[in-house]
Parts: C-alpha cells; structure tokens; sequence
C-alpha cells in the first residue's frame, strides 16, 4: 500500500525541523562567561573609558609641566630682581635663592645689559632648552613626554618673561630630576584616580546595559532554545514584554514568527495523518470503481437504447476516476506525471467537463462555452481536462449554493491564440473571490472559500498548468470569478 503527504523513507517535517534547531541551537546557552556578550561589553566598556583617561591625561601632565617651570620662573624672577637693585648679592643670599628654585643658575635679561644673579658651580653641557614665551600645545605634550624619558642627571635651561621690574627675561639652569620626579608622581595619581573612576563607571554602565540589553537577549535565546525543543507546543511560544524599543519590536517579531512556525508545522502534521488516511480510502476507493466498472461493462449488454447511450460515458468516468486516484497518490508524493501533450480540439474538452457536471440539463447553471470549435491547443489531455474541471466545479458549488432565483447563474468558456500559445478563460457570475483569499488562492488547503471545500482543486491546477510552461491568474474587476489561463506550444510542433 502506498502512503500519500509522506513518500517511503521520508521524515515527518516538524521532527527534522524540530532536530536541526535543536542541533544548531542547544547547548549554546548557559556555556559563555566571560567570552560571550556581558564579558565583552564590561572589557569594552573599561578600555574605552580608559582610552578616555588617557586623553584627559597627556594634556593634564603637559600643563603640570608648563605650571611648575613657570613657578620656577616667577620665583627665581621676583627674588633676583629685588636682589639686582643692591648689584652686589652676598653669597648666602645666592645659596639660598638657588636652593629655592632649586637652579644651579640663573640670570636676568633686562634690555640694556645681562646679569647672572647666582650660580652654584660651572654648569656643564646644558642637554634641553625651553622657551616659555615659545609654547605651543604639541610642543608642550611632546617636551613632557621627553622630559620623562630623560636621564634625571641631564640638565635644562628655562627661558621665561620677567615678571616684575626692568626684568625682561628670566633664564634658569635646573636639573630635570625633581620635575621628572613631581611629573612621575603626578601621572601616579592622575592614573589611579583615573583607574578608580573607570572601574566604578565600567561596573555602573556594564550592570545597566546588561540590565537593559544583556539579559533581555539571553531570555530571547532562551526562548528560541525553549520552543525548539518542541515546535508544536503552542504553550512554548516567547511572550513578548511591553518595552516600546528595539528590542521590543525583536520579542514581538520573534513571537510572530514562532506562532507562523507553530501553525506550519501542526499543518504538516495534520498533513501527513491525512495522507495516510487518503492512502487508506484511495486503496480501497479503487477497488470499488473495479467493481463498478465490471457491472457497467455486464450492462452494455442489456438492450436499451438509454443504457447503450449513457454506459460508454459511464465506463469513461470511472476510467477518469482511477486514473484521479492515482493522480492523489502522485500528489501526495509532490510529483505530478509529466505532460504527455498532443493536439488537442478546445472545444471538445469544454463539452467533456459540461456532460461530467451534468450542465447541459442543470435546472439553474447555464453553460456557455464560446470556444471557437476549429481552435487547437498543444497539451495533456487528461491534464487538460482536470485543469477545467476543477475550475468549473469550483463555479458550480459556488453558484448552487445562491439562494436567490433573481441571480444569473452561468458558466463561461472563452479561448483563442496569440502568437506561439493559446489563452482560455473560465468566467463565472458568482460573488467573485474575497481578497483575504488571492494571496494563498493556488495553495494546497489554503484556498478554501466554500463549506466543505478541501482547498486542492485551485492547487492541482496551477501545477498542472505550470508543468506544461503556462500561467494561471485571477483577473481583476468584473462580475465573479475569472481565471485566465496561458498555455504556450511546444518547439517544433
């Protein structure tokens, strides 16, 4: 016995759906500490407001730098100046003024003449010279960052502007080590405070962002992992909370798509049950056309006029109805037999579907078909035929089921040829199809505008016509339903 929905040695759709996000997704949450997102972001978070500091920091021990050889200046100008005007400085008083500044010499340019005020010994080779009157910013930050990596022996002459008096200039020799030492012990302090203000704002921002973003996507993931486990479990779905931000709309969407998930894949399970009951039915379905046909062909034998009329076209529907149930099984197998196509008079066809419905004596339907009798089409035969009659049993149903003797009931047939193909038209003056309803109208039991309808005959349609290269559409406007059809020929026929 064959199964219809799942061919032999398939796997049930939502199982292999079900194993593959279990696969790709299990064992990923929970396994991250400091490698996953929250490690990340608190590293980032420090070496950025670290990055920070250090800018604030280069400029800062430039000015440090700047503020301490102009207080050296202002110090050594001011007690040389008063100093100058008795033009003789005792020794002592030298001693003492230089142990202050903490030069080995000075000197005061006033215009006229250059003095030296007091130096303790010769100083030697003098290795940096800085002219405060000639400080750019950059010059200021990279002289800082030489001065540090200087030797403390070396020495440097300070040139500065006079602050008081005739002093026009100021010009000192001083060793680099105390302000290499005061410049060290300022960066300490600078960097401590720096480190101390990174780890509490790194700790504050790391603990309000996974607040905010962290743990919102974990309980995501979570989730995901949560209904992958079992996708049909409606109960399983993500709930979404009522953050009215991007995160938000991430929940909702999620939410949407497991909810679209869930209801595929308790349809492919219903699917597949109804496969196996179709191929159960269709079993035993056929051996009861068998039977029928085998009393059909005793009674061709009985001599009357309307049985000899009516028994051929009897014995040709059954013929059609086991070869429809074994088009099920194919359909069920989602392979259709490929076209067999021939030439075929149009209008025959039409005039084939109108005797199975039983048009040409319906009491209410008319049927019209205005298929020119000389067209031709290229195509399957009995494919052909199942294309028009499911269209027009889908008009049928729907006229019957009017209830209003004052509405016209018909069923129109209209074909003809443009250029290397044929285009034919199945019209009914029923109430049209609901626009809820066009955007799945050619999908398989999703199409279903009618009670007790399967949603099938629209589907086994657009496929049959697609395997031979046409088109199926709705047209739009006009009274009820209207399905054009382009069928084109063959090469080389």
């Amino acid at each position: 016995m064959k199964h219809v929905g799942l061919p032999t040695g398939a796997k049930d759709p939502s199982v292999s759906v079900q194993a593959s996000v279990l696969e790709t997704g299990s064992g990923l949450v929970g396994k991250r500490r400091f490698g996953g997102l929250s490690g990340k972001l608190l590293f980032l978070t420090i070496a950025f407001i670290m990055l920070t500091e250090i800018f604030i920091y280069v400029p800062s021990v430039a000015n440090f730098r700047n503020n301490w050889l102009k207080d050296r200046l202002t110090t050594a100008g001011v007690a040389a100046a008063v100093l100058s005007e008795t033009n003789t400085i005792a020794p002592r008083l030298q001693e003492e003024l230089l142990r202050t500044t903490g030069a080995v010499a000075i000197s005061l340019d006033q215009g006229s003449r250059r003095s030296l005020i007091a130096m303790s010994q010769m100083p030697p080779e003098v290795q940096m010279i800085v002219d405060m009157g000639d400080m750019m910013f950059w010059r200021a930050i990279m002289e800082s960052f030489e001065t540090l990596f200087t030797p403390s022996e070396d020495l440097m002459r300070v040139i500065g502007a006079g602050s008081m008096g005739k002093v026009m200039k100021v010009d000192i020799v001083l060793p680099v080590g105390p302000l290499k030492k005061d410049m060290l012990a300022f960066s300490v302090r600078i960097l401590g405070v720096s480190f101390v203000i990174s780890i509490v704002t790194a700790s504050l921002v790391y603990l309000s962002l996974r607040a905010l973003f962290v743990r919102p996507l974990q309980r995501l993931t979570r989730s995901m992992v949560h209904f992958a486990e079992d996708p049909e479990d409606a109960s399983r779905i993500v709930q979404a909370s009522p953050r009215d931000d991007e995160l938000g709309d991430a929940e909702a969407q999620l939410a949407a798509m497991q909810q679209a998930l869930n209801r595929a894949l308790q349809q492919k399970q219903h699917l597949a049950d109804l496969g196996l009951a179709v191929s159960k039915i269709n079993h035993d379905l056929r051996n009861l056309l068998a039977s029928a046909q085998l009393f059909l062909e005793r009674l061709e034998h009985v001599p009357d006029p309307t049985v000899n009329r009516l028994a051929p076209k009897i014995l040709a529907t059954l013929d059609r109805a086991v070869a429809y149930t074994q088009a099920v099984m194919s359909y069920g197998k989602a392979s259709e037999e490929p076209p067999k196509r021939r030439l075929l008079a149009l209008s025959r066809v039409g005039d084939d579907v109108c005797d199975v419905l039983g048009l040409n004596e319906h009491a209410a339907i008319q049927f019209d078909n205005q298929i020119p009798v000389v067209l031709e089409v290229d195509a399957d035969p009995e494919q052909l035929f199942r294309v028009l009659l499911n269209l027009c049993r889908n008009s049928v149903q729907v006229l019957e089921a009017e209830r209003d003797e004052t509405l016209v009931r018909r069923i129109v047939l209209e074909a003809g040829r443009e250029g290397r193909g044929v285009w034919l038209k199945v019209s009914d003056t029923g109430p049209g199809i609901p626009p809820m309803l066009r955007k799945t109208l050619f999908k398989a039991f999703q199409s279903r505008s009618k009670t007790g309808g399967t949603g099938l005959g629209l589907a086994i349609a657009a496929e049959l016509i697609r395997a031979h290269g046409g088109t199926i559409v709705l047209e739009e406007g006009g009274a009820g339903a209207s399905f054009r059809i382009d069928l084109p020929d063959r090469e080389n026929v």
